[in-house]
């Protein structure tokens, strides 16, 4: 880590060395740019004891790299290949069981589909097991017009990526198309969905530790085992030095462009990811008013910046959008800035703890760059 960091970022190292302190984690990765400059790409702490955490590890994402998912399908929606507001039944007919014929893929990319919350076995489960499952359940016993909205953290997911795979003309698994078509072309080369099997080896000595963290003790939980690493959840198993990560953001403030020009997706398309499409609605899982994009959070501090999970801390813009992954991790590009910002802790403290913790990680970088009061 620079030794110039504390003076440069001093509340946002106190918070990360607080968080050290307490054993909610033993280490974070941090990216920051502005206006596209980088502003800090860091790693404090340690993987394990003794072994420092490097910016170049590999660490798991979870359902922050759920908007990568998002965006492949919107790749194919610009081909004409999907239409958003027609049924997922017709593209993949056994999803009209239980009720589900009127599900759209807007409802899926929006939460507000009401699957029924069944485990889907991943990554014990195969995927055909998987999606078949999930097409013969069912949708939840609250859902009506008035409560729809409900955070699905894999299941539309695991369909989103059945869809993407019988799409396409190559016949690609999911894994090796969002390799292809976006990871590739952002120069995101560390980062997967599902490490090949002849990376293994390659890989072995980068993929950093996860801990579980209760009453002030970190316990390493097996998200790094193969079978993790191998096995494709397209809404939860994205990998990468949280660096990576930030290089998706930035194209998204473009308008669609790679810092090299390459049109990843177009200008309408990212105005139309990134802005509310599900707004004011209670979530059935959060229990409590999250604004959605199509696979994107928008900012919602307007219904409690306190309280709000997975938000971007108290002084992002109203535009602010991006996706936090299950007690681990940020990513979110704040358009009135220019900001981007990428982390992800190796300590898994619980949802409340955690949305405090960054709420406080993210407040701070607003407060060290001199945004709080602009």
């Amino acid at each position: 880590m620079n030794e110039h960091v504390a003076e440069r970022l001093p509340f946002t190292t106190r918070v990360i060395q607080q968080g050290i302190s307490e054993h909610l984690h033993s280490g974070i990765q941090l990216y920051i740019s502005r206006d596209f400059q980088k502003v800090a790409d860091l790693a404090f702490g340690e993987d394990c004891p003794g072994v420092p955490l490097l910016p170049e590890t590999i660490l798991p994402w979870l359902s922050a790299g759920k908007p990568l998912t998002a965006a492949l399908i919107l790749q194919h929606v610009e081909a004409g290949n999907l239409n958003l507001d027609e049924p997922v039944a017709t593209v993949l007919p056994e999803f009209a069981a239980a009720n589900k014929e009127q599900i759209t893929l807007k409802d899926l990319l929006t939460h507000r589909a009401g699957l029924k919350p069944i485990a889907t076995g991943w990554p014990r489960r195969s995927w055909h097991d998987i999606v078949e499952k999930i097409c013969k359940s069912g949708i939840r016993r609250d859902r009506g017009e008035d409560t729809r909205a409900a955070y699905d953290p894999a299941r539309s997911w695991f369909i989103l990526g059945e869809i993407l795979q019988k799409i396409d003309d190559q016949q690609r698994p999911i894994d090796q198309s969002v390799r292809e078509d976006l990871l590739e072309p952002l120069g995101m080369w560390d980062s997967w969905m599902a490490i090949p099997e002849s990376r293994m080896d390659e890989y072995q000595s980068r993929l950093g530790m996860v801990y579980s963290s209760q009453n002030q003790k970190l316990t390493p939980v097996p998200l790094n085992t193969p079978d993790y690493c191998r096995t494709p959840s397209p809404g939860g198993s994205m990998r990468g030095p949280i660096r990576e990560l930030a290089r998706f953001y930035e194209m998204l403030l473009r308008g669609g462009t790679t810092e090299e020009g390459l049109r990843i997706l177009k200008t309408e398309t990212v105005q139309a990811m990134i802005h509310r499409q599900r707004e004011g609605e209670f979530d059935a899982t959060f229990q409590h008013r999250i604004d959605f994009g199509l696979g994107m959070i928008v900012n919602s501090n307007r219904y409690g910046p306190e309280t709000v999970p997975y938000g971007f801390g108290r002084f992002a813009s109203e535009q602010a959008f991006g996706h936090g992954g299950a007690q681990s991790s940020i990513g979110f590009a704040d358009p009135r800035y220019k900001l981007v910002v990428t982390a992800v802790a190796n300590g898994h403290p619980g949802e409340e703890i955690h949305n405090q913790r960054f709420r406080e990680l993210n407040s701070a970088i607003y407060e060290d760059l001199g945004l709080k009061a602009s």
